[in-house]
C-alpha cells in the first residue's frame, strides 16, 4: 500500500496512561511545523487526540468510525487543524462499536489500510493514535503501517505488557502485513531528579538498545495543560520543556523513522 513518498505509523501501547495520546498530538504538530505533511488518525473512542486539537467530538457528523466501516471516505472525513500542513481524521466514542461491528466482516483487519489508500503520495505521514488495547482496531493499525512508535512512562512497570505487544506485532508481521516493524519507544514522563526514573530507563534500554530514542520527553505543566485550551504545546508555550522536547523527537523521528534530515 506504501510508497516511498509517506510513512505510516501507529502509536500503541495496550497499556492506559502511558503518554500515547500526548505523543501523537505533539509529535505531529512538531513534524508539521518542520514543514512535514502529516495527518493523524484518532483511532481512541476516547477522542482525546480528537479533543487536544480543539475539535467538538460530540459535534462531528462523520468521522474514524465511519471511515473504518466504508461509510465515508477519507476526504469526508478529514478535518484541518490549527497547525499549518497537519490534518486530522477525528472520532467519538461512537468508534467503539466498530470493534463489534468489524468480527464479522470480511477482511476486517484490512480495512483502515484501504481506507487510508487516498491518503498515500498526498503526505509525507500518517501518524495514528491508537485504543488502548490490541483489539481489531489496533490491529487494523498494524495492518495499515509501516511502523509501530511504543511510549513507555518511567514507573515501575514499564515494561509490563510490551511483550504482548511484541507479540502480536509478530503474528501481524507473519500473517498479515510483512512489512510493519518496530521503529522505536520513546520515555514519557521522565524525571531526571527521580531515581526510578533511571533504574526505568536502563532497563528499557537492555530491553530495547538501539531501538529507544535518545530524546526523552519530560513530565510537564504546559505538556498537562495544553489539551485543555484545544492546541498542541507548540501552539500553546512553544519555549516549554514539553514542546521543546517534542521538536527534539520530531528531529530524531525524521532520521530514524522518515530517512532524511530534519
Amino acid at each position: 500500500m506504501t510508497t516511498p513518498m509517506t510513512r505510516v505509523i501507529a502509536v500503541v501501547n495496550q497499556k492506559g496512561g502511558v503518554g500515547k495520546t500526548t505523543t501523537a498530538v505533539n509529535l505531529s504538530a512538531a513534524l508539521a511545523l518542520k514543514g512535514k505533511r502529516v495527518l493523524v488518525v484518532d483511532l481512541d473512542p476516547q477522542g482525546n487526540c480528537t479533543s487536544s486539537f480543539g475539535v467538538a467530538k460530540d459535534l462531528l457528523a462523520r468521522h474514524a468510525y465511519h471511515l473504518l466501516l466504508g461509510h465515508a471516505t477519507l476526504s469526508e472525513v478529514a478535518v484541518p487543524t490549527a497547525v499549518s500542513g497537519l490534518t486530522l481524521i477525528p472520532t467519538n466514542t461512537d468508534l467503539a462499536g466498530a470493534e463489534v461491528e468489524l468480527v464479522s466482516e470480511l477482511g476486517r483487519e484490512g480495512r483502515l489500510a484501504h481506507a487510508l489508500r487516498g491518503a498515500m503520495g498526498a503526505y509525507d505521514l500518517v501518524l495514528m493514535d491508537c485504543p488502548p488495547s490490541l483489539g481489531l482496531v489496533t490491529l487494523n493499525a498494524l495492518t495499515a503501517a509501516d511502523g509501530v512508535l511504543v511510549p513507555l512512562q518511567c514507573e515501575f512497570f514499564a515494561l509490563e505488557g510490551v511483550s504482548q505487544l511484541l507479540r502480536t506485532l509478530e503474528l501481524v508481521q507473519a500473517r498479515i502485513n510483512p512489512r510493519v516493524s518496530l521503529t522505536g519507544v520513546v520515555l514519557t514522563m521522565y524525571d531526571k531528579r527521580n531515581k526510578l526514573t533511571h533504574q526505568v530507563r536502563e532497563e528499557v534500554v537492555r530491553y530495547f538498545g538501539e531501538r529507544l530514542f535518545a530524546t526523552q520527553i519530560p513530565r510537564n505543566v504546559r505538556l498537562s495543560e495544553s489539551p485543555s485550551h484545544g492546541k498542541p504545546v507548540a501552539l500553546y508555550d512553544a519555549r516549554s520543556a514539553g514542546a521543546e522536547a517534542y521538536a527534539a523527537l520530531a528531529d530524531e523521528f525524521i532520521a530514524r523513522a522518515m530517512g532524511g534530515a530534519p
